[in-house]
C-alpha cells in the first residue's frame, strides 16, 4: 500500500469516527432534538436570557420543516464546494498549460506528472518573449 493510499485511508476512517462517535456515546440523547443547528441553539439561549427579544429581521423563506432546511443548507454547501473545486481545477490547469507551452517553445518535451518549481513560470516567463 503506497503511502498516498494510506493517508487516505486514515482520513477515511478519521471521517466515519467523527460522523459515528457521537452516536455511539448517545451526545445529545438528553435534547429533545439531539443534532439541531448552531441558529437553533443561539436562538434558544436569547430566549432565556431576554424573553422579550425581537429580532431585528425575519427570513425571506421559512422551509416548511427542518428536513427541507438541512437539504437546503447541504444543497448550499454542495455547490460552494464545487465553484471551489472548478476554481482550483481551472487554476491548475491554466499553470499545467503554461508549463507545456513554455516547455515546446523551448523545445523541450514536457515531463508528466511535473506541475511544481517556479522555474520557466512567472515573471521569469514573462520576460521571455
Amino acid at each position: 500500500m503506497s503511502r498516498n493510499a494510506k493517508i487516505n485511508a486514515l482520513l477515511l476512517f478519521v471521517v466515519a469516527a467523527l460522523a459515528v462517535l457521537p452516536l455511539a456515546f448517545g451526545m445529545g440523547d438528553h435534547k429533545e432534538e439531539p443534532f439541531t443547528g448552531a441558529d437553533a441553539e443561539a436562538e434558544t439561549a436569547i430566549t432565556e436570557i431576554e424573553p422579550d427579544y425581537e429580532p431585528w429581521f425575519s427570513p425571506l423563506y421559512e422551509p416548511p420543516s427542518g428536513e427541507i432546511e438541512s437539504a437546503l443548507f447541504a444543497l448550499q454547501a454542495a455547490l460552494g464546494a464545487g465553484v471551489l473545486a472548478y476554481y482550483f481545477g481551472v487554476r491548475r490547469g491554466r499553470r499545467q498549460g503554461e508549463q507545456r507551452a513554455l516547455a515546446q517553445r523551448d523545445g523541450q518535451a514536457p515531463t508528466p506528472g511535473t506541475t511544481g518549481g517556479t522555474a520557466g513560470t512567472g515573471a521569469s516567463a514573462a520576460g521571455r518573449t
